[in-house]
């Protein structure tokens, strides 16, 4: 494991501990709510599906493959909470960018001078705000790209084996680009560049994104999940890579 990766994951956990700072509370609090009450709906969700799932699995086998509900269930339950959890966290982001926004302004500004980058971010203007929602629903559609196929993945027998392991990667993945936005939009790059920053540094990012997806998935920390991950990613990109320039690769 790299350590890049490591470095990448502690930020997620840097995230949670910088949620008491002060001059962040009241940034953190609109999040908060908007985590705790989707989140709360997420439990319900995942819960109601996975019992229908589980029932509509012992009624598809039949009765003399029955041993297989319990190799078949791990990878379904490890499966439906990946995609269930990510799919609320996309609502959740959907309606709290315009505070998460916020909040990550007010982290860049807590920096030291030394740790932040050479040209001052850009401030969050009320139309950049307004815009946040539009923005988020182009990374929805973006995931969607990607999940579509691996869905059809997830059906073929065997094969489905690996589903779990491929649907975390996705997802972490696309934690890591779906927080990188909030510091990384303040310096001009696009949702095409901020693509081809991650890929470039992509342990970073996976370390990150698979933190955050953890996270996501451990009871009461999920609740604090969101706003941990808006000041993760701006601490690290802030830190790591603050050459203002780094949107375009060298030639």
């Amino acid at each position: 494991m790299s350590l890049a990766f490591i470095k990448g994951a502690g930020y997620a956990l840097t995230g949670l501990r910088w949620l008491p700072k002060a001059g962040l509370r009241r940034f953190v609090a609109i999040p908060l709510l908007v985590n705790a009450v989707l989140f709360g709906a997420a439990i319900w969700f995942a819960n109601r599906q996975l019992r229908r799932l589980d029932q509509a699995l012992q009624d598809w086998l039949p009765q003399w493959l029955d041993w297989l509900h319990w190799l078949l269930w791990p990878l379904f339950i490890l499966t439906g909470l990946v995609v269930i959890f990510y799919s609320f966290t996309l609502i959740a982001n959907l309606i709290g960018s315009p505070f998460n926004s916020l909040l990550a302004d007010r982290v860049e500004k807590s920096l030291a001078p030394s740790a932040a980058s050479p040209r001052p971010p850009v401030p969050s203007s009320w139309r950049d705000l307004a815009a946040a929602p539009w923005l988020e629903l182009r990374r929805l559609l973006h995931f969607a790209a990607w999940a579509l196929p691996l869905l059809v993945v997830s059906l073929i027998p065997a094969v489905n084996a690996a589903a779990p392991a491929l649907w975390a990667g996705l997802v972490s993945w696309m934690l890591a680009l779906e927080y990188a936005d909030y510091p990384l939009a303040k310096r001009g790059l696009n949702f095409r560049q901020q693509r081809a920053l991650l890929r470039r540094h992509w342990p970073l990012a996976l370390g990150f994104g698979g933190m955050t997806l953890a996270l996501t998935l451990i009871p009461i920390l999920n609740f604090l999940a969101m706003p941990a991950a808006v000041i993760g990613a701006t601490l690290m990109w802030n830190r790591e890579l603050p050459d203002p320039r780094w949107h375009e690769p060298s030639a």
